[in-house]
C-alpha cells in the first residue's frame, strides 16, 4: 500500500479549463485524462489524500467519477466541494473534517489552502492545493508564508496525476 497526494482536480468543472489554461478540449476530455493518469499510478489498495476541490456536480456525477478511480480516497473539502459530507461518504470517500491533517510519520500537515507559517509545526511542511499553477511567493506575503515550508500539490503542477508522498518529500 502506497500513499499519494493531489489537489484541485475539479472533475466536471468546465470553467477551470479556461481559468487555469488546462490542456484539455472540454470537461469530458479533462475528466478522462485525469482519471487515466490517476489509475496509471494509484492501485486499488493505495491511499490518496485529496486536498480539496475534488469535483463539481451532482451526487450521481460523483458516483460516476469515483467508480472509475483506484485507491481509498481521503478528502479535505475545498472551497469548491459543495456536496454534503454524507454524499461523499456514501460514495466511499472519507471526508477528513479536522484539517489540517497531521501525518507525523512524514512530518507534514495537509490542508486545502496554504497554512500561514505560524500554524505549521516546527520542522514540518505544509502540503496544500488551492493555488493551482501559481507559486506561493507570488500570492501570499513572504513574511507569513515561507516558500520552503510549503508544497503545492494542485494537479496543475503534478501533470494531472497524484504523486507518491515519499517521492514528493525527497
Amino acid at each position: 500500500m502506497k500513499t499519494y497526494v493531489i489537489a484541485d482536480t475539479h472533475f466536471n468543472h468546465s470553467n477551470i479549463i479556461k481559468y487555469c489554461n488546462r490542456p484539455f478540449n472540454d470537461v469530458i476530455d479533462m475528466n478522462e485524462k485525469i482519471i487515466n493518469n490517476w489509475n496509471k499510478v494509484v492501485k486499488k489498495e493505495d491511499i490518496v489524500y485529496h486536498l480539496g476541490d475534488f469535483f463539481l456536480g451532482t451526487k450521481n456525477d460523483l458516483v460516476d467519477i469515483v467508480s472509475q478511480l483506484n485507491g481509498k480516497i481521503y478528502l479535505i473539502k475545498g472551497n469548491h466541494d459543495h456536496l454534503t459530507t454524507k454524499s461523499y461518504e456514501e460514495c466511499s470517500i472519507k471526508v477528513l473534517k479536522n484539517a489540517p491533517i497531521i501525518l507525523d510519520d512524514y512530518k507534514v500537515m495537509l490542508s486545502h489552502r496554504p497554512l500561514p507559517d505560524s500554524m505549521i509545526k516546527k520542522d514540518y511542511l505544509n502540503i496544500h492545493g488551492h493555488i493551482y499553477e501559481r507559486k506561493i511567493e507570488d500570492i501570499y506575503d513572504n513574511s507569513l508564508y515561507d516558500k520552503n515550508k510549503h508544497i503545492n500539490v494542485s494537479c496543475d503542477v503534478l501533470n494531472y496525476k497524484p504523486i507518491l508522498l515519499e517521492k514528493l518529500l525527497k
